[in-house]
């Protein structure tokens, strides 16, 4: 949840109705435990993917169907992820068109020629940098009640665009790739029944964390 998209999206919500939208993240994190939850508890009892289950369920044209709409919402997101690349590189003096086809070569290579092991642990690594959020709140010193009320008494408005500011951060954080990634990843890793525990650990800590 700390992809570019979701960044951008969190910020807009935030900068725009302050802390009444905390009830929202909260909710939607909560949706997003349980959804990936259930993706990972798939992948331990069939040791199959989400494709595979799609197509063993509705057949080929269905899964045809599910597996076009994910690439054009993973080309959507991939964009998406290059071009806060390069908005990031911009705050470093990089050009965007240095920063981005780079960012794009480099994610390529990763991707065809990168050990998935290493690359995994890599970017656990990487999520650390959260920790920055947790300091800088620390730092600015908000009023903790406010928060706190905020947070755990859900406000909603009947407007277009809360609701569209709404939309817009189930589906940054409630991902079709993420679903299909939990699930293949914990397939591949050939977990058995015995080990969910801790995968569920995993996969709802994670959630929280970002």
């Amino acid at each position: 949840d700390n992809d570019a998209p979701g960044i951008a999206t969190y910020s807009m919500a935030g900068s725009t109705y302050g802390y009444q939208f905390l009830s929202i993240i909260l909710i939607v994190t909560i949706g997003e435990i349980v959804i990936q939850e259930m993706a990972a508890r798939m992948g331990v009892v069939t040791g199959k993917g989400t494709a595979d289950l799609i197509r063993e369920r509705f057949g080929a044209k269905v899964t045809a169907f599910a597996m076009l709409s994910l690439i054009l919402a993973n080309l959507g997101t991939t964009v998406a992820q290059i071009a806060g690349i390069a908005a990031a590189g911009e705050l470093f003096g990089i050009s965007r068109y240095i920063a981005a086809p780079v960012a794009a070569l480099l994610v390529s290579i990763a991707v065809l020629r990168g050990s998935y092991k290493h690359i995994e642990k890599f970017l656990l690594v990487l999520s650390l940098s959260a920790i920055a959020y947790i300091i800088t709140v620390i730092m600015i010193k908000p009023p903790w009640g406010e928060v706190l009320q905020a947070t755990l008494v859900p406000q909603f408005k009947l407007e277009p665009a809360f609701i569209l500011a709404v939309l817009a951060t189930i589906g940054t954080t409630i991902t079709p790739w993420g679903v299909f990634y939990m699930q293949a990843s914990v397939a591949d890793k050939g977990l058995a029944i015995k080990d969910y525990k801790y995968t569920k650990i995993d996969v709802s800590f994670g959630a929280a964390w970002g």
